[in-house]
């Protein structure tokens, strides 16, 4: 039986879009566009969906407005473009679900905000009571004030962070691909689309690549680690093309639209996801063979003994990956003493 199935009663989604889609293609603000997703997110309200949108978008939008064509790597143009066109794009989305009779709340977030285990549960309280109104948060990065975010975030992985905050059943990507490819469909004549795959698939983020777009920040790899990241909550990806006529509706319908990532795990408990969400640490513990033994297969505790090599600076509480002697990292976790 197919996985889509589920996606006919699942009741809380997190529908993130992507910059190339908003301002198609870095033209200005697709308003059209908008106010069909809208109409169609309105659609699933009705259905009974608690809905949160994930919205891209901010910086190519001052871009636009600043005569700029291509994404520059200066950090206070991008922090400056992102001030100008946040406004623009939280009022569009006001407007457009206000037509719709719905209210809309911006929320703001970096990873640093989240990395602290009570502002985390406070933005999860606040985004629930939200959804409790009947109001539609709509979450964005702190572009303006937020650092590495920039040059290395996504709003995949914030869609994907909104997903364990909310433990939604659904990550929507809207994207302008028709899904996921084993191989790049733009160079790849041959490609061949990928309509359902267990998301923590090993294979999956080698077929994906780490290339990005011209305007936004995430290629297709940031798409995978995403669906894996909502895997690890117990929630369900689709991958899809946002200009697909009713797309979010055939999702809702189980039609065989996009690419579905399925998780096939037991969704890890709050705590574990927390820190299971976060790629930004204070730190790296390098960690013998043993070490991997007891953290992979017992799940326990990490001991001092067990650490061949610290890395970077970290105080007690902070949050810190941990590798094999070989880089692959293996866990994350709080640790009990500084670097």
């Amino acid at each position: 039986m197919t996985e889509r199935i589920k996606l006919k009663t699942s009741q809380r989604w997190v529908v993130k879009i992507g910059s190339a889609l908003l301002t198609n293609d870095g033209a200005g603000l697709d308003l059209q566009r908008m106010q069909s997703w809208v109409k169609q997110m309105s659609a699933l309200i009705e259905d009974g969906v608690e809905l949160c949108l994930v919205s891209s978008g901010a910086i190519a939008v001052g871009l636009r407005i600043l005569k700029i064509d291509q994404r520059p790597d200066e950090l206070p143009l991008l922090q400056a473009a992102a001030a100008i066109g946040q406004m623009g794009l939280v009022q569009a989305w006001q407007s457009c679900f206000s037509a719709c009779g719905h209210e809309t709340a911006q929320v703001l977030f970096t990873h640093e905000d989240l990395a602290d285990r009570k502002r985390y549960l406070n933005a999860r309280d606040t985004l629930k009571t939200l959804n409790s109104f009947g109001v539609i948060p709509v979450v964005n990065e702190n572009d303006t004030v937020a650092t590495d975010e920039i040059r290395f975030g996504d709003n995949d992985s914030l869609g994907a962070l909104a997903t364990n905050l909310l433990e939604a059943d659904v990550l929507v990507i809207l994207t302008d691909q028709d899904g996921f490819f084993d191989q790049d469909p733009r160079f790849h004549s041959d490609a061949v689309l990928i309509p359902e795959a267990r998301a923590l698939d090993d294979g999956l983020l080698a077929m994906a690549g780490k290339n990005g777009g011209v305007l936004g920040s995430g290629g297709m790899y940031t798409k995978i680690v995403a669906a894996q990241q909502a895997a690890r909550s117990g929630a369900m990806t689709v991958i899809a093309n946002g200009r697909v006529e009713h797309v979010l509706e055939r999702i809702r319908t189980g039609q065989p639209v996009g690419s579905l990532l399925y998780p096939d795990l037991k969704p890890q408990a709050a705590r574990k996801r927390w820190l299971a969400s976060h790629k930004q640490t204070r730190g790296v513990l390098v960690v013998d063979a043993g070490a991997v033994v007891a953290l992979k297969a017992n799940g326990r505790s990490l001991l001092p003994v067990g650490v061949t090599a610290v890395k970077g600076s970290f105080e007690r509480g902070d949050i810190v990956a941990i590798e094999t002697v070989n880089g692959e990292r293996v866990a994350t976790g709080l640790v009990n003493y500084g670097s």
